[in-house]
């Protein structure tokens, strides 16, 4: 019956993309022969056994009951006995069928498929919304370009990403938590030297975050000149050692071993 193959079928589907059903269900055919007083029950019917028999009864359920019933008869009706052997097989069947199941995926998968689309939601700060949508829309629409996820925001801060797969979810949600993340003291960060100045370097550590490094805090011993240990655009190794009321970020190249030995 290819209509209780499909019951089977969608049962280990539903469980390979990590769907929480309880049980795997499975589905079996029924046919009956009858003749006078006469009849045999038919456990797993074809075509012409549906054709030329008496009845179509499809019996679906999982190891502990019945989940779905359909009968199609072409005589007057059956007997309590017919009902009662047709649904003992049905259920031999469904066991065997079920045991068979199990052996390839017993109970839905702990995480969705990284193949099935997917739905989340993030939560970011109110004032965060305009730096996720950009000047003119221009860091959302990049994020839909470089992901292939749709993100809707909500004015309460509600982010909304939508994905074909896992891949494209992973990586919308990292680029808006890039975005909002804050600069945490202790933290150490891979940053990039983005302008040179006499008394240091600002280093962008985050989206939209840049921070002063002193020139005190490049190395160990003292620094004549920013320029002899560091071009812009080189990337660097920076621990947050303050934040000011203000928001200006401190930072330190000299004390990265350090921070790092003590996390």
């Amino acid at each position: 019956s290819s209509s209780m193959a499909s019951v089977c079928g969608s049962s280990l589907a539903l469980m390979d993309a990590g769907v929480p059903i309880k049980r795997p269900v499975a589905g079996v055919a029924m046919g009956l022969v009858k003749d006078g007083n006469d009849y045999a029950v038919l456990t797993d019917i074809l075509g012409d056994e549906d054709h030329l028999g008496d009845m179509d009864f499809k019996v679906a359920g999982t190891e502990q009951g019945v989940t779905a019933l359909q009968m199609d008869i072409k005589i007057d009706g059956i007997t309590e006995n017919i009902m009662e052997e047709a649904l003992l097989q049905a259920l031999d069947a469904r066991l065997h069928i079920l045991g068979e199941m199990n052996k390839v995926l017993s109970a839905s998968r702990e995480q969705i498929s990284e193949h099935a689309p997917s739905m989340t939601v993030i939560h970011v700060s109110k004032e965060k919304i305009r730096d996720i949508i950009g000047k003119g829309g221009a860091t959302i629409r990049s994020i839909v370009d470089e992901t292939g996820a749709d993100v809707d925001i909500d004015d309460d801060g509600s982010v909304r990403i939508y994905a074909e797969d896992a891949a494209g979810m992973n990586a919308a949600v990292a680029r808006i938590q890039e975005i909002t993340a804050e600069a945490e003291i202790g933290k150490i960060y891979n940053g990039r030297v983005a302008r040179i100045v006499e008394f240091g370097a600002f280093v962008n550590i985050l989206p939209g975050k840049d921070g002063l490094v002193h020139i005190s805090q490049i190395a160990d011993k003292r620094v004549e000149k920013v320029t002899d240990y560091l071009e812009e655009g080189q990337n660097v190794d920076v621990v947050v050692l303050d934040i000011d009321q203000r928001g200006r970020i401190k930072l330190s190249m000299k004390e990265v071993e350090n921070y790092a030995e003590s996390a």
